[in-house]
């Protein structure tokens, strides 16, 4: 992967990241309740854990944390 595939790469990770994490938390004042709400929200944060895996591939596991890190002080 060159290194402008690579950048795009990562910001399309950290938008996934960003969208999930959005949406994790608004299911926590959603009108669901009991255990679909707390698969809704498992969901999402297991999907983050794929993302960040990815982002750790793609560029090692401290650059990987500091970009999730990042990326949810934005929100």
């Amino acid at each position: 992967m060159d290194r402008q595939e690579n950048h795009s790469e990562i910001a399309r990770l950290r938008q996934c990241i960003a969208e999930e994490y959005e949406a994790a938390m608004r299911g926590l004042s959603g009108f669901a309740s009991g255990s679909a709400k707390h698969q809704f929200i498992t969901k999402r944060l297991e999907q983050i854990g794929t993302y960040h895996a990815t982002l750790q591939h793609l560029v090692g596991e401290q650059e990987a944390s500091r970009l999730m890190a990042e990326t949810l002080e934005t929100l």
